[in-house]
Formats: structure tokens, C-alpha cells, sequence
């Protein structure tokens, strides 16, 4: 209920008023039954537009913290990320990888339509970084079929560190469903792994034309983390 309500009622409707916001191949997402939608990241943005266009519910993993906050403020952005379908996880501790692969599987065990970004946190830079492996764990577990997609221009209206949004042009391009039957019975090859996620990376390249970097995001934010971490708190706080 709430999803529908912030969808059609309270984001949905502010969002269009200063978004010019177009999606092309949306064909492509099945109408019924469990699919992940493998996205590139470059903004914080990008989990609110997609469902917006998207007919289904796009259930997201999201880092615990959003949910956690206290006091009243606490309860309301509780809410809000909740409303546009995202399910908090815990990714502190040793078992966090697996407890995020245990939520995917359930979720999508469940026919829902599951949001993952392969890259594993947002681009620093506007460039495509290298996949991690969850990804085609979660498709060999589960067989649900992997939808490349792709935003352009969330980054140029919510710039990293900004504190306003602004308006402009947001394009979305679905890709076609990857399956990959050929794989099955070879979970946990990490060769097998590699390659699925590589294939998914590069569909995401073809399709955003964004410059790709075969290294993972985080290593280069490790590299800056003083500047990362300001500008990652100040993103989160604008959101």
C-alpha cells in the first residue's frame, strides 16, 4: 500500500512535474514472474525513476542505515525508502554477502521483480565499474532472468554532494533478457561467475555508452574515502 501510494500519490506526481523522464524498451520486463534488473549506478536518483516507469513493483536491497535513523526524521525516511520498495539489509560483519544473497533468492522466490546494482555501490565518477559476482549467484540459484538497465542523466540532476535536485532529462534503457540456462548445475564455478557478470556488464556499457573501468568502485573510493565518504553523507542527507 505503501509503494502505490508514493508511486501514483506523493513522489510520482512531484517527480514528473520537474523530470522529463522517458524509458525505452520497457517491453522487455516480463509482466508476471521473478527477474532481476541488473542497473548501472550513478546517482541515488536511479532508485526513485525506475519505479516510477515501471508498471510492477521494483523491490530494491538497501543498506540498513536508511531505515535505522531516530527520532521522528528517522521514522519518516523509514517510511519513505519502504514506499518505494526498498528492504533494508544488513551489510556490517562477515555474513552480510550472504544475508544479501538470502534476501535476493527469497524475494525473488516470491515472483517479485528485484532491483540489484552489479557495480555493488554508486560510481564515483560517472563511469561503469566492474560487476561483483552476486549477481550471477543469484541468477544461477534462482534461474530468473537478468534485464540490463540503464539511466542516463540521473547523475547531472542529483550530482553527488548536492544538496537540491535539479530538473531535467532522465532517460531509462531496458535491455533484453540474459538468461543463462547454459550454466546450470555450475553455481558457485567462480569462472562461471566471472563470465556471467562480465556479459552483464558489458550489456550495460552497450546500452549506457558510459567508459568501463575493470576495477570495483569501492577500491577507488577507498583510494579518496575522506571525499567519498563527505560527499556519499551529504548525497544520502540530500535524499
Amino acid at each position: 500500500m505503501r509503494f502505490w501510494l508514493v508511486k501514483y500519490v506523493l513522489l510520482g506526481p512531484l517527480l514528473r512535474l520537474f523530470f522529463r523522464i522517458r524509458i525505452e524498451g520497457l517491453e522487455n520486463i516480463p509482466s508476471t514472474g521473478p527477474a532481476i534488473l541488473a542497473g548501472n549506478h550513478i546517482a541515488v536518483a536511479d532508485s526513485f525513476f525506475v519505479p516510477l516507469k515501471v508498471p510492477r513493483k521494483v523491490t530494491y536491497l538497501a543498506k540498513q542505515e536508511y531505515f535505522t535513523s531516530p527520532g521522528f526524521k528517522g521514522w519518516l525516511k523509514k517510511q519513505f525508502f519502504g514506499g518505494i520498495g526498498m528492504v533494508p539489509i544488513d551489510r556490517s560483519g562477515g555474513s552480510a554477502a550472504q544475508s544479501a544473497m538470502d534476501t535476493a533468492v527469497r524475494l525473488l522466490g516470491e515472483g517479485k521483480l528485484l532491483g540489484l546494482y552489479p557495480e555493488g555501490t554508486r560510481s564515483p565518477d560517472g563511469r561503469l565499474y566492474k560487476g561483483k559476482t552476486g549477481v550471477a549467484r543469484i541468477a544461477l540459484e534462482t534461474h530468473a532472468p537478468v534485464i540490463p538497465v540503464v539511466m542516463i542523466g540521473t547523475d547531472k540532476v542529483n550530482p553527488i554532494g548536492s544538496s537540491m535536485w535539479k530538473p531535467g532529462t532522465v532517460t531509462i534503457k531496458v535491455g533484453r533478457p540474459m538468461e543463462f540456462s547454459r550454466y546450470d548445475g555450475m553455481g558457485g564455478d567462480r569462472f562461471v561467475e566471472r563470465s556471467i557478470t562480465d556479459e552483464i556488464m558489458y550489456s550495460l556499457m552497450e546500452l549506457s555508452g558510459q567508459e568501463y573501468v575493470d576495477v570495483y568502485a569501492a577500491k577507488v573510493k577507498e583510494a579518496v574515502p575522506e571525499q567519498v565518504d563527505r560527499r556519499e553523507a551529504e548525497s544520502v542527507k540530500a535524499g
